[in-house]
């Protein structure tokens, strides 16, 4: 029905995490009342998406060698937290409360989908603790997986003999009882604390 190049950009849209058919049809239509100017800064900055690689330390999306992070002075580098995914620095960096290294591990431990140990950036997260690393904080998310790679993280990183955390787990704000789930409330119940006077 569309001409083939817009058949092709359909497509090519719709392999987007979200975007559905109807979705990529209007991000198309949209596209074609671009200016010409726009058109090109879009196709230059999907061009720059093959200059964009990994932080030769952390792991998290850099186009040098070091990302900025890495490369930040003022930042603790006595505490690494190890995150499953660059989306996962970029939220805790939001938070603007922790001001430490990271190591993306690049996916978490997954049995059912053949993501095993060795397929993550964990090799060099071992060569990067050394005495002086005082704590690791695991940020992996609490999910089956996310558990599992903690697990993991936790049980190697005690022959470093470094203090290993893990980010507390349990209800959000607003959250009621009879809509959380299993394991949820068996990390609320875990991370409880006194209340503050």
């Amino acid at each position: 029905m569309y001409p083939a190049r817009f058949e092709t950009l359909i497509r090519q849209l719709e392999k987007l995490p979200g975007v559905g058919a109807k979705s990529a049809q209007r991000y198309a239509f949209s596209m074609l009342n671009y200016p010409e100017e726009a058109i090109d800064e879009y196709i230059d900055a999907l061009k720059g998406l093959k200059e964009i690689g990994k932080c030769k330390r952390c792991g998290f999306i850099s186009d040098e060698e070091y990302c900025p992070l890495c490369k930040d002075k003022s930042r603790d580098d006595s505490i690494i937290m190890v995150v499953a995914y660059d989306q996962d620095v970029v939220a805790i960096e939001k938070t603007e409360t922790y001001h430490g290294l990271y190591h993306v591990l690049g996916g978490v431990i997954s049995s059912s989908k053949g993501i095993y140990p060795e397929d993550l950036n964990i090799e060099k997260l071992l060569l990067r603790i050394d005495e002086s690393i005082k704590e690791v904080i695991i940020a992996t998310s609490p999910t089956m997986d996310g558990e599992m790679t903690a697990l993991y993280l936790d049980k190697i990183l005690k022959e470093k003999q470094v203090l290993v955390t893990r980010l507390a787990h349990g209800l959000p704000m607003g959250a009621s009882l009879d809509y959380a789930d299993e394991l949820t409330l068996i990390k609320a119940m875990n991370n409880r604390r006194k209340m503050e006077d």
